[in-house]
């Protein structure tokens, strides 16, 4: 019995990739060397596997805030926004923002506390989810100067789904004295 092994085998079509989404992912950090930090977890951010770009903001200086409100005596904060380009899904790329927090020594011990460095997923193209693990979008950004300034450095037409024009949001925020 011979065979013909010219003829492709009889494979199920490839299935295709998760197409290219947008990720918004906030950061932040207050303790060492804040600026350093910051643009170290963009590079690393942009060497994550099917990631095609990473856009940084500028880095925006901000006071912390605990549960109570703002405390102008804690260390200070360095924030930014980057656009990530990528193929990951969402709980994928969330579990992998926070490897890189526990790569630059993130400890999780008190809320709102200081912090080496957070990393926030605040928005996954169209995505929304319910789930405590996953909140898509981010169910404070829309509240947050210290995430909407840097989002909208980098993404002046940025939206927040839901929510409305960053921009709006931030003049809101401003006109009311919060944020």
């Amino acid at each position: 019995m011979s065979r013909n092994l010219a003829n492709p085998l009889d494979l199920p079509d490839r299935r295709a990739g998760r197409p290219e989404t947008v990720a918004v992912v906030a950061l932040g950090a207050n303790l060492g060397d804040r600026h350093g930090t910051i643009r170290a977890a963009a590079e690393r951010i942009a060497r994550l596997p099917l990631v095609s770009d990473v856009r940084l903001s500028r880095l925006f200086e901000t006071v912390a805030l605990r549960l109570d409100g703002p405390d102008p005596d804690a260390p200070g904060y360095v924030n930014a926004v980057v656009l990530v380009t990528t193929r990951l899904a969402p709980e994928i790329l969330l579990g992998m923002l926070h490897a890189i927090e526990d790569e630059n020594g993130r400890e999780r011990r008190e809320r709102w506390g200081d912090r080496t460095l957070d990393l926030d997923l605040i928005a996954y193209g169209d995505i929304v989810s319910d789930d405590p693990r996953l909140q898509l979008p981010h169910p404070r950004a829309g509240e947050r100067l210290f995430v909407l300034d840097p989002w909208l450095d980098v993404d002046p037409e940025a939206e927040l789904l839901g929510k409305g024009k960053v921009s709006d949001l931030v003049a809101g925020l401003r006109a009311r004295g919060e944020g």
